[in-house]
């Protein structure tokens, strides 16, 4: 049965092969285990590659040294910060501001219920009056130049009358509203 030989030769070189490889896996633990170790030792950590531990430098801030060499390194003294334009801005910007300054009686006053539709006509009846008083002003300058001669005076005080009637005939309109 030569072929079950050559089974077994490549099972045994197969084993031999497994064996290698577990006697290089241990050695490797055995490696990291050390370096592990001697990192525990030192106090650095696996990832961090060796550092020199650098002594701190003694900074004295309450503390006057008496020795000259630690004069030096003592630190000075804070200088105050200006503080007394930071809080009159402050001060300044926390006032409130008046809304009113003077209340008007007016405004405190009720008023109509018809108060804001007059205020929202005024401005076309001033423009209606003017262009009245133009109308009217156009009419007299006709009449005397068409020759009607009667007295002027009586023209203008009728006009007058009758826009004057007309204006209290309104208003009377408003108030019973």
């Amino acid at each position: 049965m030569p072929g079950t030989r050559i089974i077994i030769i490549i099972i045994m070189a197969s084993v031999g092969n497994l064996e290698d490889a577990a006697r290089k896996r241990k050695e490797r633990l055995a490696a990291l285990k050390k370096r592990a170790q001697d990192n525990k030792d030192t106090g650095q950590h696996e990832d961090e590659p060796p550092t020199k531990i650098a002594a701190k430098e003694p900074k004295f801030r309450s503390y006057q040294p008496e020795d000259a060499q630690l004069k030096d390194k003592a630190v000075e003294a804070a200088k105050p910060v200006q503080v007394e334009p930071i809080v009159q801005e402050q001060l300044e910007a926390s006032k409130p501001v008046p809304l009113v300054e003077e209340v008007d009686l007016v405004n405190l006053a009720p008023r109509k219920p018809d108060w804001d539709l007059k205020r929202d006509v005024a401005k076309k009846l001033e423009k209606l009056e003017r262009r009245t008083q133009r109308a009217i002003a156009e009419l007299i300058r006709e009449r005397l130049q068409s020759g009607e001669r009667e007295d002027l005076a009586a023209v203008v005080n009728a006009k007058a009358v009758a826009a004057a009637q007309r204006q209290n005939d309104d208003n009377d309109d408003y108030d019973s509203d």
